[in-house]
């Protein structure tokens, strides 16, 4: 990496609202203590919680030019889904800004709202320290911190059962990878 990790924190806290900015904050010591618990890198789990939002304020116009200038192709969903999308230009300015190489950070950056199928250690530390950050309080929250704990393939299961359905009814489309994932889990438990 070549900033220090108090350098990220000074970014996102220049470059995020107050309120985005402590959710970041909580998520990276989310992310640490899952990284502690789950046999992860602490660093790693760190610099991408502190960074996993890093584009979320931008206004569509400057994501689609990331998009652009990142050379990423757009499935139809993303196309559609501009909640989507500060995964993947924080995956790009991880890489292209800040000069991220480890493949490991920059995808748990990209799928941390999506989730896949394949997920590193990483990626599903970064997908569920999202979920159950400190700031945290929609309804359920406390189940999926308990079933984070359990194991993170029940975290997992269970933010993906929450959100899936969630989507469903606000006849929101689901992204394949979010389904991907879902499946991939159910599957692993037969």
């Amino acid at each position: 990496m070549l900033m220090k990790i108090n350098d990220y924190y000074e970014l996102a806290k220049n470059t995020l609202s107050e309120k985005r900015y402590i959710h970041s904050k909580n998520v990276a010591s989310a992310a640490v203590r899952l990284a502690k618990k789950y046999g992860a890198d602490p660093t790693k789990a760190e610099v991408a919680g502190i960074l996993h939002d890093i584009t979320k304020e931008y206004n569509l116009e400057n994501q689609l030019q990331i998009i652009r200038s990142g050379g990423i192709i757009l499935d139809d969903i993303c196309k559609n889904s501009p909640q989507l999308l500060h995964a993947i230009t924080g995956m790009v300015y991880c890489r292209d800004e800040l000069g991220i190489a480890d493949a490991d950070i920059l995808n748990a950056v990209r799928y941390h709202t999506t989730a896949r199928a394949n997920m590193s250690l990483l990626e599903k530390i970064l997908f569920i320290a999202d979920f159950i950050s400190d700031e945290r309080d929609y309804p359920d929250v406390d189940i999926m911190r308990a079933e984070s704990e359990k194991s993170l393939e029940d975290g997992m299961l269970y933010g993906l059962g929450f959100v899936i359905p969630d989507l469903v009814h606000r006849k929101r489309a689901v992204h394949p990878d979010a389904l991907a994932a879902f499946n991939e889990l159910i599957f692993s438990l037969t």
